[in-house]
């Protein structure tokens, strides 16, 4: 028996996938999710997944394509393939220059056209948010603009992500020090506590500000329930998706976006061939798209 069972383990170790069987699982994602993986990274798949075939006691990749598409508890492996194919590589004040038009232009903008409507809410939208930096990254810097005049607006931040696992450490609002490598020393001390010898933790009022929601962006029936935004950040997300995904998202960002408002893209990523419907704003070498 423990022979077997050693043999068993081996095989286990040695999974390949089929071209068959990569092809109808990378579909399969595609129609979920709009992520579309190529035949260059077919051998990406089958190490990412590998472990959860060993973790269901599956031996083929196509025993787990049925799984996912006829087992009771689909959903739940659902919610587990999204965390292993998506990546979430981010930080604390990621990319400052484009995060300093978004403080010194594109905020004050809002905040005074705001004043003259003597309407006192912002809501700002945080695609594709991972474990919370970005969305967090934006609480701060309301909080560096309003001052103590902020507890006098209704702001919203929402933050959605695929995962349902980097939702709840985001929701934990816990760090490392890596996380924050491009934090200012200043804005560390101000809006973070110190928790156990190396982590740290948001301060409430950076918290709850941000209202964090597992959403699938292949989906505009969800996106329709985003309230209408004055600002959306959907950075470094869409590179991941078909051009007719990108589109289609792309389209529900304009959508979303109350006339006038803003889309921030990530540095490598641009509306060229996806959209004409949004107006390109340079500034110091960071496009920002308006909605006109």
């Amino acid at each position: 028996m423990s022979s077997l069972l050693s043999k068993t383990v081996i095989l286990r170790k040695n999974i390949k996938i089929s071209d068959e069987e990569f092809s109808k699982l990378r579909d399969f994602i595609y129609a979920q999710t709009g992520i579309y993986i190529g035949n260059d990274r077919k051998y990406l798949l089958e190490n990412r997944l590998v472990t959860r075939l060993r973790d269901l006691n599956l031996n083929t990749f196509g025993e787990y394509y049925c799984f996912l598409r006829y087992d009771p508890s689909r959903q739940e492996e659902l919610n587990r393939l999204f965390d292993v194919i998506t990546t979430n590589e981010t930080s604390f004040f990621r990319n400052p220059p484009q995060l300093k038009v978004f403080q010194d232009i594109i905020l004050k903008e809002v905040i005074e056209s705001k004043r003259k409507q003597k309407d006192k809410s912002i809501h700002i939208w945080s695609a594709g948010c991972s474990t919370g930096e970005e969305p967090y990254t934006i609480s701060i810097i309301l909080h560096e603009v309003l001052k103590s005049e902020i507890d006098l607006w209704k702001i919203k931040i929402t933050a959605n992500d695929l995962s349902s696992s980097v939702l709840k450490d985001a929701k934990r609002g816990i760090y490392s020090p890596y996380s924050l490598r491009t934090t200012p020393p200043k804005i560390l001390q101000r809006y973070f506590k110190q928790v156990g010898n190396d982590k740290y933790q948001i301060i409430p009022k950076v918290a709850k500000l941000v209202d964090f929601v597992q959403l699938n962006l292949n989906d505009r029936f969800q996106i329709k329930r985003i309230p209408k935004s004055q600002v959306v950040f959907c950075r470094n997300v869409i590179i991941y998706f078909s051009d007719e995904v990108k589109k289609s998202v792309v389209s529900s960002f304009y959508d979303n976006l109350v006339p006038g408002g803003y889309l921030f893209l990530g540095h490598s990523e641009t509306l060229h061939n996806i959209s004409k419907s949004f107006k390109p704003i340079l500034h110091v070498g960071n496009i920002v798209y308006k909605k006109e």
